[in-house]
């Protein structure tokens, strides 16, 4: 949203990956800090973005949750946005489009599910990494904001059958779709379909040939097992600034990082039934802030 032109530019509430150069954050008295000199945005372990680091004039780093929405001074004013494009292309029966067309149709009240799902009908890249990232968050979507396990299901199905073929940004997809599948299949009571579905995120660990380097590589992975990164302090920062955006993407990375944990089986110091409590409410935190940032970023449309 901008305001009146102020001297020196605009105010305006940017998301932090709309953050560019020459973009001045404002301070708590409203006062301009150092403009910005450049912007990196920082990706979890699930390939996700997390962060945006903005490195202002003079070198001070500013460290922001990815879809924070922080005041800036800019002088550039708010550009109006096209309307997305909502119209799905003609598909042939039983194609990978003819899902993603079903599927969006399942929800024409959601301009944002059925703008990804028309964008992805024009043609499906299944070696795309971030065609793959889109129908991920299609899949969390529905299964997050609507509910819909039946749709998120049949898109994560394009997913979980791709194969591990040494790519890493597109395997991170990969992996969250295995282990949400595996989650909602528990949930229907399909418990070694789910089973087997976890069994598949063994196959990007690859361990070396040689005897010493191989044990130090299974040491530091089930370190990282039994400590993985939950986000406490992320997530206590977003409750303490009231940021139900920023929330709400760290939670979705807890609750990835929870979702692969329980596929694989666990750890030394999380059983199944550690992570069957901590993925039940982290669900039920998850879905009511869903509706939140959803209800918020309808008011804005």
């Amino acid at each position: 949203m901008s305001v009146a032109p102020v001297s020196g530019g605009y105010l305006r509430h940017l998301k932090a990956q709309e953050v560019q150069p020459g973009d001045s954050f404002l301070t708590r008295r409203g006062e301009p800090a150092p403009a910005v000199a450049s912007v990196r945005t920082v990706r979890d372990d699930f390939g996700t973005p997390a962060l945006v680091i903005a490195t202002l004039e003079g070198g001070r780093e500013v460290r922001i949750a990815h879809g924070s929405v922080i005041r800036v001074r800019t002088e550039r004013p708010e550009e109006r946005k096209a309307a997305a494009d909502t119209a799905f292309s003609p598909v042939d029966a039983g194609s990978p489009e003819s899902r993603i067309v079903a599927v969006g149709q399942r929800h024409l009240d959601d301009p944002e599910l059925v703008a990804t799902a028309a964008r992805l009908s024009h043609g499906l890249n299944l070696r795309s990494g971030s065609q793959l990232e889109d129908l991920f968050d299609m899949a969390a979507r529905m299964y997050l904001l609507h509910e819909d396990v039946e749709g998120a299901l049949a898109t994560l199905g394009l997913l979980t059958n791709l194969p591990w073929d040494g790519a890493v940004g597109r395997w991170k997809s990969i992996q969250a779709a295995l282990a949400l599948a595996a989650q909602i299949l528990r949930e229907e009571g399909e418990h070694i379909t789910a089973a087997n579905l976890g069994k598949r995120l063994l196959e990007a660990d690859e361990v070396p040939s040689e005897p010493g380097r191989a044990a130090r590589v299974l040491e530091v992975r089930q370190r990282q097992l039994n400590a993985p990164p939950l986000y406490e302090r992320e997530i206590s920062k977003a409750l303490q600034a009231r940021d139900a955006a920023a929330e709400f993407q760290w939670r979705r990375a807890r609750f990835a990082q929870l979702l692969y944990l329980r596929a694989r089986g666990g750890s030394e110091t999380l059983t199944d039934a550690d992570l069957d409590s901590r993925i039940s409410r982290e669900l039920g935190t998850l879905r009511e802030l869903a509706r939140t940032v959803e209800s918020k970023a309808a008011a804005g449309r």
